[in-house]
């Protein structure tokens, strides 16, 4: 029997692994609309306090949170990619231990 068809997943699993090294570097492209709305509001809010001579505390704990939780949701979007492989592997030996033992040989 031949090796389990995990191309479709490989490919999923190296795109999520370069989402999260993205996010990790802080760059946009990886994130929602609704993250990047967050993230640009978060800026501009925390440019507005340093143009008013405040401190933009709020501003960037609000970022950091937003960065920590695009993180998590990649984290486990990756994880469960991995599982998923790794249950198409473990179907198909299955399968292949099945084949093996009904032979009469």
């Amino acid at each position: 029997m031949a090796k389990p068809n995990t191309r479709r997943v490989d490919r999923e699993i190296r795109q999520a692994e370069r989402r999260l090294e993205a996010v990790r570097k802080q760059e946009m492209w990886p994130l929602t609309g609704r993250e990047r709305r967050q993230v640009v509001s978060a800026l501009a809010g925390g440019s507005v306090r340093v143009v008013q001579g405040k401190s933009p505390g709020r501003a960037e704990r609000k970022l950091e949170t937003l960065w920590q939780s695009v993180l998590n949701r990649l984290t486990t979007e990756l994880s469960a990619l991995q599982t998923e492989r790794q249950r198409i592997v473990n179907e198909a030996a299955t399968a292949k231990a099945a084949k093996k033992s009904s032979s009469w040989w």
